[in-house]
């Protein structure tokens, strides 16, 4: 078995929002992955006094327990209990309800000799290679299938000029739109306090033998095929298996470099904590 994992924030100045982590049991019979995006909250209060990582060490560490103790639980409803668990652990000091408290996207994976099962809620990536080499990205499309009259603000948003005032109104204005949809029908779900949303997740399970390799990917990794078009996902995995993770978030990286005003490539962060997950079972 080959596990590679690396990681690394958008602004060194600021802590890393992503978390990655694998488990495998003592029988030495199979194994889970967790990779969870954490979602930077806006600059004014957002009704909690813990941090984003701070949420994403416990709800992570949280799922990757239950995955690996509890092997009677799909993967929707490890999600679940650990959403619950976390926020219960700050539930007596923090307003769980605020559209922004603390939360994150995810995907997780788990193995045994028969089966791999997965899950992803939000904008990460799962990469499923087959022995033939092909690749089945598995993706919550959700986020990008917003309804016309958004996605419409958004265009119009990039279409007018950079800098200026009428752009920057606009810019708040489509933002506003999009966190109308977070976590509402018609829009899109991350894991925050309500653990109802595990049921929104894409979520399934192949045959071990359909599988050679799983590649998890943050959304600020997943930027090497989904902004930059460096690639396609097969290439992604290709690359990640080839040279590994941390050749992965280096090539985003010099691609940020190149473009850092997301004149070329346009962007809502021109930097992005970037987490990569490869297990070969």
């Amino acid at each position: 078995m080959r596990i590679e994992l690396a990681t690394e924030p958008g602004d060194p100045q600021r802590p890393n929002e992503d978390y990655a982590s694998v488990a495998l049991p003592a029988s030495g019979q199979g194994g889970v992955l967790v990779l969870l995006d954490g979602v930077t909250p806006p600059e004014e209060a957002y009704g909690c006094i813990h941090s984003v990582p701070w949420f994403t060490a416990r709800l992570g560490g949280s799922m990757l327990e239950l995955s690996g103790s509890r092997r009677d639980m799909t993967l929707a409803e490890v999600l679940s209990a650990a959403i619950s668990r976390t926020a219960d652990m700050h539930r007596s000091t923090c307003d769980l309800s605020h559209a922004r408290t603390p939360q994150a996207t995810v995907v997780t994976a788990r193995w045994c000799a028969d089966t791999v099962e997965y899950l992803v809620l939000s904008d990460s990536v799962l990469l499923l290679e087959r022995p033939d080499g092909t690749v089945r990205p598995v993706l919550d499309p959700r986020l990008d299938e917003l309804p016309p009259a958004v996605r419409a603000r958004g265009a119009a948003v990039r279409a007018l000029p950079r800098g200026s005032a009428e752009r920057a109104a606009a810019g708040r204005a489509y933002g506003r739109a999009v966190e109308a949809l977070r976590n509402a029908e018609g829009g899109f779900f991350t894991a925050a306090a309500d653990p109802s949303v595990a049921a929104r997740a894409v979520a399934g399970r192949v045959p071990r033998g359909e599988v050679r390799s799983l590649t998890a990917l943050s959304d600020g990794a997943g930027r090497w095929v989904e902004v930059f078009r460096e690639g396609s996902w097969a290439d992604c995995a290709a690359l990640v298996a080839k040279q590994g993770p941390q050749a992965l978030i280096d090539q985003v990286r010099a691609a940020e470099a190149a473009d850092p005003d997301g004149a070329a490539y346009p962007r809502g962060k021109a930097r992005d904590d970037a987490a990569v997950v490869f297990v070969a079972p």
